[in-house]
């Protein structure tokens, strides 16, 4: 498996459109068609595309700024959401990859940041396991989301280099 992070660009929107989630990953996640007309008007936000031989497997977007606010006070972290595989793809390491990574492609493409927030739903198991083998903390953090209870998880990305 070789696969490369990439800033979305519109030359993928019939690939993203196609992006394939089933009801049981949409209870935890949003679809990639509707996170990137939100980050259309939202400068803080940046699409980015996981390629396997220039097929989207995985999709997520980092914000910044206010997009942290309510999981950390370091104003030198960058949150990740919306973070899904594509069902089609599920199961073969495509997201753990991903998450591995994220600090190289974190540190080329936003320099001044060194910590990855994330906030995960107490009930999406599976996440929480894959998010803290690919070195993600859960320091005891927790706030009420509209689908229940977040962890709060983070990872540290001015050493990995």
């Amino acid at each position: 498996m070789s696969i490369h992070l990439e800033s979305y660009s519109d030359r993928y929107e019939s690939q993203i459109a196609c992006f394939q989630l089933t009801d049981e990953q949409l209870q935890f996640t949003g679809s990639p068609v509707e996170s990137i007309l939100v980050a259309k008007s939202d400068e803080d936000r940046y699409p980015i595309l996981v390629l396997d031989d220039e097929e989207i497997v995985t999709y997520f977007v980092l914000h910044k700024n206010e997009g942290v606010t309510p999981y950390s006070n370091n104003q030198k972290a960058i949150l990740l959401r919306t973070f899904s595989t594509d069902f089609r793809y599920q199961g073969r390491g495509y997201a753990k990859q991903s998450l591995l990574e994220l600090p190289r492609f974190v540190k080329m493409n936003f320099p001044e940041i060194t910590e990855v927030v994330l906030a995960v739903n107490l009930k999406n198991i599976a996440a929480q396991s894959l998010y803290l083998k690919c070195g993600f903390i859960d320091e005891g953090a927790r706030t009420m989301g509209s689908h229940g209870e977040l962890i709060i998880m983070s990872l540290k990305v001015n050493v990995l280099i």
